[in-house]
């Protein structure tokens, strides 16, 4: 079943040609190729900015890559233009790349200060060289041509160009909908429930501003053709502003949105630098400041840009589920019961003075569950995260299965077969439920960004698919597969992550609160589900407030108090432990 934005697409091919043979005026075609080009380019923001959330302003010094490359090698050496479109690409990457791998260990503030820094560097490079013609810039390229047919600057011109934009639109959407899609769309709230998912964080966030950068060379490529001369005014600060400043007016987190914007910011900008003067009596940049202002106000009343207003109002119709004789995912081996599978020796835990976690031990066998309980500020999510791999530990060890994994990352130690929830939900509200928990199954498929956005990842997604409806119906959630989980209540969204844990096929389930927020039969349900985990020979580590539920699954207690191990025993040991009584109640009696 084809979603909105890919019937759009589609309706936009059989558009371009009927376009180039309706008797528009010259400035019109020219117009509609400018919007083609600065398309592609904001369609790389709409990857690194809106989906992945991270900002950035050296989007046009990509643009100036593409089209020097092509302009210095088609006068200097000969080149087939269609060949140096591929050099340039290459060009682009190996900058982009080596761009990335030094900003964006960066967070805050400082990542758009680095781009900015980029794109002012090489706008002055090239304005300083003289095998770029310093500030004059590149004169006399020839156009594109195939054979003897030349492309020109007009129809033709125009059809090459939007047929690239459609084609490099629908690669970033088949993208966007995958399981690469799923985990650079988890990058923009933070990266600790990503990495708990076996993302590799930064090589997302490296690949996607590669890939923007790859989409503004291409750009860059195409317009350095179309005008025939290059030179860095084009390719400067001013137009990486404009470029971000397309993408939040169109909606920085839409495809179409790429579209939209370029178009109405081209627009305007022209039509203003010729009403704006008549109306004022004095020429001047007034543009700008309309600009400005209507930023401001967009920014405040429509902070999802104009195609969030389109969006909201298209309909919603569930994805097909068409995997049913899709062949199952792999499974780990289960350890054999009574089996340590998780052993936790003398770890300790301290914030520069504060000892946080002082020489905690305890362990867990295949097949248990296991409580770890204590008043508020005892130390239990620190536990939690050290064990996860979240916080690095400051003395002891970590077993998992009989191998040490303290000093892995929380990546690692999820490939291992460690699933965690989180104390407060972590989730992209934005996608299904279906698609939340498919995340998940994250480190149980292999297809990367590539074979994405080629479409090549199908029999993949299925299996992923069915995967994740499988847990949704094992916990009771089967009707929700559709639903947005954003908006779901707190309990289903707890009952969520639970599923997509699952997903991820562990022998050891790690639960932080997952009964907060749930009513009275819910709690009841999660109970169910928990016992029949264990049945399958699941452990699992729950740190809980909720004491009836603690004393009614757990097999084993762990207690903590001030970061220290109060007692442990079975439930009914612990509930009669003088220490436990006084730690909870403030007395002995």
């Amino acid at each position: 079943m084809l979603n909105f934005q890919t019937k759009g697409l589609l309706g936009l091919v059989v558009a371009i040609p009927l376009i180039a043979a309706l008797p528009l005026p010259d400035f019109w075609i020219t117009q509609l190729n400018y919007i083609g080009m600065y398309s592609i380019t904001v369609l790389g923001l709409v990857l690194l900015t809106g989906v992945g959330g991270l900002t950035s302003f050296g989007q046009a010094a990509f643009v100036g890559i593409g089209a020097y490359a092509t302009a210095w090698l088609t006068l200097n050496t000969g080149i087939s233009p269609w060949l140096t479109l591929f050099i340039g690409m290459g060009l682009t990457a190996g900058s982009a790349l080596l761009v990335g791998l030094i900003t964006l260990r960066m967070s805050g503030h400082y990542l758009p200060l680095a781009t900015i820094a980029w794109g002012l560097s090489l706008y002055y490079l090239m304005g300083n060289l003289d095998a770029l013609g310093k500030y004059d810039g590149l004169l006399g390229l020839r156009s594109l041509s195939i054979g003897d047919f030349d492309i020109g600057q007009g129809r033709a011109f125009f059809m090459l160009t939007w047929i690239v934009l459609v084609m490099l639109s629908a690669a970033v959407l088949h993208l966007l909908d995958s399981r690469a899609g799923r985990a650079i769309r988890a990058l923009k709230g933070g990266s600790q429930m990503a990495e708990a998912m076996g993302v590799n964080t930064f090589r997302y966030k490296v690949t996607i501003f590669v890939l923007a950068a790859l989409l503004a060379s291409i750009a860059g490529w195409l317009l350095a053709h179309f005008q025939r001369t290059v030179n860095p005014s084009a390719f400067g600060l001013k137009m990486g502003i404009e470029y971000l400043f397309m993408a939040v007016v169109g909606g920085v987190g839409y495809v179409w949105g790429a579209i939209v914007g370029a178009g109405l910011i081209r627009l305007l900008d022209d039509q203003l630098q010729v009403l704006l003067p008549r109306l004022m009596g004095t020429s001047g940049s007034y543009e700008v400041i309309v600009f400005g202002v209507a930023l401001v106000a967009l920014l405040k009343y429509l902070p999802d840009g104009l195609w969030s207003m389109v969006d909201k109002r298209l309909p919603r119709r569930p994805r097909r589920t068409d995997w049913a004789h899709a062949a199952d995912l792999p499974v780990r081996q289960r350890p054999t019961p009574g089996e340590p599978v998780l052993e936790v020796q003398a770890i300790r835990k301290q914030f520069g003075g504060l000892t946080a976690v002082n020489d905690i031990s305890f362990e867990i066998r295949a097949g248990q569950i296991v409580g770890l309980i204590g008043p508020n500020g005892a130390g239990k999510s620190t536990t939690f995260n050290l064990v996860t791999g979240v916080l690095a530990l400051t003395r002891g060890q970590v077993r998992y299965r009989g191998e040490a994994i303290a000093g892995l990352s929380s990546r690692d130690i999820s490939r291992k077969g460690m699933a965690r929830t989180f104390q407060h939900v972590k989730m992209i509200p934005d996608m299904t439920v279906l698609e939340n928990v498919a995340l998940g199954a994250y480190s149980r498929g292999h297809k990367g960004v590539i074979a994405a956005m080629l479409g090549l990842n199908r029999a993949e997604e299925q299996r992923l698919f069915k995967e994740a409806q499988r847990q949704l119906e094992r916990i009771g959630m089967g009707e929700a597969l559709h639903e947005q989980a954003g908006n779901l209540a707190m309990g289903p969204q707890r009952l969520m992550e639970i599923a997509r844990a699952l997903c991820a096929d562990p022998a050891l389930l790690l639960l932080d609160e997952p009964a907060a927020g749930l009513r009275h039969k819910e709690k009841q349900a999660l109970a169910d589900v928990l016992r029949q985990l264990k049945s399958e020979g699941i452990s699992i580590l729950l740190v809980e407030h909720d004491m009836d539920l603690v004393m009614q699954i757990c097999d084993h207690l762990v207690v903590m108090e001030f970061g220290t191990l109060l007692t442990q025993g079975t439930p009914a040991q612990v509930q009669q432990d003088p220490k436990v009584r006084a730690a909870y109640l403030g007395t002995d009696h």
